[in-house]
């Protein structure tokens, strides 16, 4: 039976209340009648009352500590609990998985975000470097998951994982968001945006908006470390007053973002990010939450953005880096607000009816249902 197959979900990494970990795929297994675990960090706001079992681990300060001391502590505290399936989300814990792994149990490696990539981003990294760590960092990968099961947050990472099984980052419909009716309040001046901040999600362009647009604020919902908080307050210089932050140096809980979409009529959901390897491939899942809130969408036309936004008719594509344009989209969305809000309509209908979380839900139970038989 099911409901007797004991689950445990591993992170060292990410906040216990993780979108994708805890929210849709740990609710989504204890729904379906597995006997759902989750070893992972404590909240720093503190514990709250959930039907997943949350064995909490230390913080620290130091990534190697955690890398070494963390990896450790999730191994004895995993091991004891003797569960069905160990699922794990972050590539440090791949060796403690590896001794996980036995006869009788199954271990799935969940993959996030294309790490070789994220890993060698760094500018000042020399190629021959850059070529190193991404072929000893595919060694060592492919020797402990060998017999692991592998689900793919992001399509594209099929081509480095062709065994893998895509299970997407779709949001869950909201049931406020359905409810909420744009129509009959006046769009505000406003654009948002959502998740955590860094240079290569925007935070050199999106401070930018209020020199580029003289009416415009920009709202951002999410982490953001304070030192680009600071860079983002400069690159707005005399305008920064239209930059407001929410999440500097602290994680934003996926009910606070969600109020957050209610809580104005927004404008759009931007994400003006700068070319990278990685975002060139992906479909962001910052476009999902902000269909399913009705948003339209103003983003960097990289090809494959601009045919995801052209696909679903939910929004403007434009260079980051031209000024102009980003201007003149912004001017469209203020001068046409009937179109902004069929574009907020369009995403919002092909969320509804395609890219939910539900969809894959339905084939993580069924990916699980056949491992545990």
């Amino acid at each position: 039976m099911r409901s007797s197959k004991k689950v445990v979900h591993l992170t060292s990494v990410h906040h216990p209340y993780d979108p994708r970990i805890y929210h849709k795929e740990c609710l989504s297994l204890h729904e379906a009648g597995y006997d759902v675990t989750l070893i992972a960090q404590e909240a720093p706001e503190g514990q709250k009352e959930t039907p997943i079992k949350h064995i909490p681990i230390n913080s620290y300060s130091s990534k190697l500590k955690r890398m070494i001391q963390g990896s450790w502590e999730v191994y004895r505290i995993a091991k004891k609990e003797k569960a069905d399936v160990y699922h794990f989300h972050d590539p440090e814990l791949m060796m403690i998985a590896w001794l996980l792994k036995n006869k009788r149990n199954t271990v799935v490696y969940d993959i996030h975000e294309d790490f070789v990539t994220s890993l060698i981003k760094k500018d000042y990294l020399k190629k021959s470097i850059k070529r190193l760590i991404k072929i000893s960092f595919r060694t060592i990968e492919g020797f402990f998951t060998k017999n692991f099961k592998k689900v793919l947050a992001e399509k594209y990472y099929s081509e480095i994982y062709p065994e893998g099984h895509w299970v997407l980052n779709y949001p869950t419909v909201n049931e406020q968001f359905l409810q909420h009716d744009r129509s009959n309040q006046p769009i505000e001046k406003k654009l948002l945006y959502t998740g955590n901040v860094d240079v290569q999600r925007g935070a050199h362009i999106h401070p930018e908006i209020p020199n580029i647009h003289q009416e415009v604020e920009v709202h951002f919902i999410g982490k953001c470390p304070s030192r680009y908080a600071n860079e983002m307050k400069e690159i707005a210089g005399d305008h920064q007053d239209r930059i407001h932050i929410t999440g500097i140096d602290r994680f934003v809980e996926k009910e606070d973002i969600e109020q957050a979409y209610l809580s104005r009529n927004w404008l759009a959901g931007i994400a003006l990010f700068p070319p990278t390897e990685h975002y060139l491939k992906k479909e962001l899942t910052k476009f999902f939450e902000y269909m399913n809130a009705g948003l339209p969408i103003i983003c960097s036309n990289f090809d494959r953005w601009k045919e995801f936004i052209d696909q679903y008719q939910c929004g403007i594509a434009v260079d980051p880096y031209d000024e102009t344009a980003i201007h003149d989209a912004i001017e469209y969305l203020i001068q046409n607000p009937n179109e902004a809000r069929q574009m907020g309509l369009n995403g919002k209908k092909a969320v509804q009816e395609q890219l939910n979380w539900q969809t894959q839900a339905n084939r993580l139970i069924e990916l699980y249902d056949e491992w545990t038989t």
